[in-house]
């Protein structure tokens, strides 16, 4: 025998026994059974548990003299009065006959007792294990209810070996969308799924990143409050407080105060309370007791429009409710029903014969009936769950009418397993006032929900419908203009543990709990980009930003273009330098043979005027992007070309001084220098060896176009790389020491014959040389910006207009303005004065 079919056999004596002592020679009220071509059967909690130390294995008898749950009558009202009307029915189940046995729920034990009796083959109270479960015939082909999570999941497990169709009206809870565990299992109410998916979007809604959690003891509460923490986390909303309420909870109680001190603590504005609505009660007395207030309260399906939360005694004064409420619907026709079954019910309380029974599991010590002004109020969360139970009888018989073949227009009347009708309850899909029937792959409806929130304005509590939720996939919809908020200004409240950092600022997290942080501002260069709140993202490298910024913008291109009025200015004097070089070339030209041009060097003069238009010349490379052409020769072109005036410069003023000082004292070492052309050699020498110095700087150093990002975080800079090179300066130090060979050479002819003394002019000419890159290299090491090219332009020109000025101005101007000093009796004149003044001294 199968370990299931050990499990029964036991259950089976259980029920035997307890019935062969307890529930023998009586009789059942005709409010709780009615016969028919084929039974169902309704679960339901119509009076509450008396729980007590129990000494022994018995079952908790429903004992209807207890006192009384309204909630549960409605809904074994609303089962019996759907019934009646499908039998009244000519288009469902026609000439077939619905009967009905309910019992009454009222504990664990009660429900396990209605279980295995729905089970029991029909007039025996036997429940028999055949080999053959898919014959098996029980005595109901489907169960109605009942009503809590774990009182559904017992249920639901003993009749799913015998896939006898169970659908549930308030089990909510996820763990019975299992379909491989609870295979019969259906139901009329949203799954919990849903509804914590609802409440995480409504929290999402308002911006509510920090809030507390509460729970009931048991599955419904539990396992919702574990389904939202865990769906919370991962939307990025923090849990600063969590905790289950015990099942033993009282008001004012020990642990009842240390929940709310915790809570009070937790400094959340938003507490979700998902629990059941006996221990909502509770809770919310205990809340009022310590006076907490001021905070939203989000309420889970089961209290949130129940009259058991809303009569607690100063509620109103909590603070704002908002709740996930089931669908408003109406069973029509239910309240007339009751009221009109409480007119029948005639006679005051009275007592009845010892062991009686008024329901199938029901003992009355003592029988009450309902007047008209006694009756349990019909209000919206019971009418709601009422539909739950019409729409899951409504389903059974649509099943029925499938199976049976009634399509046709008559129902064979013939043996129906439970299994067989589960397959077509499954199936269904049916109007029902306007409201589609269907279940899904899991047996849960396919449906949604409301948002409400309480209303105290007027002189009745009452709610109003906010917003509703759909899926799949899951969709929120708020009217945020229907909500008054407890508070003065109607504002919404806000429930953060630490307020949004200002524009530019990252969070830095404090503690374990990401909603707890601190701000710090995004340093330059980076930008806090609103999908990643944690860390300042560098902007690219085309882009830049300021402190604290939110976006990157694009950096400026900085380069001395051609355009600007500062590149005019200086483009016009380098042109008209060359045109000075031009116009000495050719006034020297046209006066070589005469003693100005022949003492300045002769020939060697063109040498030095093309030398240093040469040098101008790069000056155009300083202007607009750099090309690796320019690049190559701006700074190299200028260094060989002042190298070769310099050169010529020295020797120049070198051999004045020989001539003048040196002949007459080593004529041999004279006359050799002469005849092997020394000032030629030497200068050939000289300027090869700059020419040198360049090549190998422009092979080994290559100065190349770059884009220069680090100095400016808005600029890209465009340059050349020559400057951070060692050619570079090597090539800057040899014209250095040329410079300084010059301004020797010259102080040493300082007291030559006037028209051959050029000490003061090179001299000076030399030293605003020296100045000018002094100042150079002092601006570039504080300024490196566009305009540093237009420092080095400067340097250049006044490198090569003071030599130009200090070596050709006085000769052109002697030529030009003084022809009478430009004859050889004026030179005469001048060597023989300074004959004598050597003689004399």
């Amino acid at each position: 025998m199968s370990l299931w079919a050990a499990h029964l056999v036991t259950l089976q004596l259980c029920v035997a026994c307890c019935w062969a002592f307890n529930c023998q020679e009586t009789e059942s009220s005709p409010d709780f059974s009615l016969p028919g071509d084929y039974l169902l059967a309704g679960l339901f909690p119509l009076h509450a548990d008396r729980l007590e130390v129990r000494q022994g294995p018995q079952v908790t008898l429903c004992d209807r003299s207890g006192s009384i749950n309204g909630h549960g009558y409605h809904l074994f009202q609303a089962m019996r009065f759907s019934m009646e009307e499908i039998n009244n029915s000519t288009a469902l189940l026609p000439n077939v006959t619905l009967g009905y046995e309910l019992y009454d729920v009222c504990s664990d034990s009660a429900n396990v007792y209605a279980t295995l009796s729905v089970l029991s083959q029909l007039g025996t109270n036997l429940l028999e294990i055949q080999g053959d479960l898919p014959h098996s015939s029980p005595k109901v082909l489907a169960v109605i209810g009942p009503d809590t999570t774990t009182s559904a999941s017992t249920t639901a497990a003993v009749l799913s070996p015998f896939l006898v169709p169970l659908i549930s009206y308030e089990a909510s809870s996820t763990v019975l969308s299992d379909r491989r565990q609870y295979p019969s299992f259906l139901r009329t109410i949203p799954s919990d799924k849903y509804q914590v998916e609802t409440i995480v979007r409504l929290l999402e809604t308002f911006g509510w990143v920090w809030v507390s959690l509460v729970g009931s003891y048991g599955d419904y509460g539990q396992l919702g409050i574990e389904a939202l923490e865990n769906l919370a986390t991962q939307r990025g909303i923090c849990v600063a407080f969590k905790d289950i309420m015990p099942l033993s909870a009282q008001v004012g109680d020990e642990g009842m105060q240390s929940m709310i001190s915790h809570l009070a603590q937790a400094r959340t504005t938003v507490v979700v309370v998902f629990s059941s609505r006996q221990l909502a009660g509770v809770f919310f007395r205990s809340v009022v007791l310590a006076n907490l207030t001021d905070k939203v309260w989000i309420a889970s399906e089961d209290w949130a429009i129940s009259t058991h939360i809303t009569t607690v005694p100063g509620i109103q004064g909590i603070g704002t409710v908002l709740g996930v409420a089931i669908q408003q619907r109406l069973v029509p026709g239910l309240q007339e029903y009751e009221e009109a079954y409480a007119r029948t019910e005639k006679g005051a309380p009275r007592a009845c014969p010892k062991g009686s029974w008024c329901s199938i599991n029901q003992l009355c010590s003592e029988c009450q009936a309902f007047t008209a002004h006694t009756m349990p109020r019909l209000g919206a969360f019971s009418m709601s769950s009422a539909y739950n139970v019409y729409q899951a009888v409504y389903a059974v018989a649509h099943g029925l009418h499938q199976l049976l073949g009634c399509t046709s227009g008559g129902c064979s009347r013939r043996r129906v397993y439970p299994w067989q009708l589960l397959d077509q309850i499954s199936k269904v899909n049916f109007l029902l006032h306007g409201d589609t029937v269907t279940f899904d792959d899991k047996g849960d409806p396919v449906s949604g929900y409301n948002i409400i929130a309480w209303d105290w304005s007027g002189p009745k509590w009452t709610f109003r419908v906010i917003g509703s939720s759909t899926w799949s996939p899951v969709g929120l919809n708020i009217n945020k203009t229907r909500i008054r908020w407890h508070r003065k200004d109607n504002q919404v409240p806000t429930s953060v543990c630490t307020r949004d950092c200002l524009e530019g600022h990252y969070r830095v997290v404090v503690g374990s709990q990401h909603c707890c942080f601190e701000c710090v501002l995004c340093e330059a260069g980076t930008f806090l980009n609103r999908s990643d709140l944690q860390r300042c993202q560098p902007c690219g490298k085309e882009e830049w930003a300021p402190e604290g910024s939110q976006t990157c913008f694009p950096r400026t291109v900085e380069v001395l273009t051609w355009h600007e009025p500062i590149s005019w200015v200086l483009l016009a004097a380098n042109t008209l330098f060359l045109l000075l070089l031009v116009g000495t070339a050719g006034l020297f030209s046209r006066h070589l043979d005469t003693p100005v041009v022949r003492s300045a060097g002769g020939s060697l003069c063109f040498l030095m005027l093309g030398s240093l238009a040469g040098a101008s010349c790069s000056i155009y490379g300083f202007f607009g992007e750099p090309t690796l052409v320019t690049c190559l020769l701006r700074q190299a072109l200028f260094f060989l070309g002042f190298a070769v005036f310099l050169s010529c410069l020295i020797i120049r003023s070198f051999q004045l001084v020989i001539i003048f000082k040196f002949s007459t004292k080593v004529p041999t070492s004279y006359h050799a220098w002469v005849r092997n052309h020394g000032a030629g050699l030497f200068v050939m020498i000289s300027s090869l060896a700059q020419l040198l110095i360049c090549l190998t700087w422009l092979v080994v150093w290559t100065p190349l176009p770059t884009r220069e990002y680090q100095r400016f975080p808005e600029l890209v800079v465009l340059e050349c790389t020559e400057a951070n090179s060692l050619g570079f300066l090597l090539a800057f130090t040899y014209n250095g020491l040329l410079s300084a060979s010059a301004f020797a050479c010259s102080y040493l002819g300082k007291d030559l014959p006037e028209n051959y003394n050029e000490a003061k002019c090179v001299t000076f000419s030399l030293l605003l040389n020296f100045t000018s890159w002094i100042a150079f290299f002092t601006m570039a090491s504080i300024y490196q910006g566009k305009y540093l090219p237009v420092v080095n332009i400067l340097a250049v020109l006044t490198s090569l207009s003071s030599g130009f000025s200090g070596y050709f101005l006085p000769k052109c101007y002697v030529i030009l303005c003084r022809p009478d000093l430009n004859n050889t009796e004026h030179f005469q004149a001048s060597i023989q004065d300074y004959t004598r003044r050597c003689g004399s001294a």
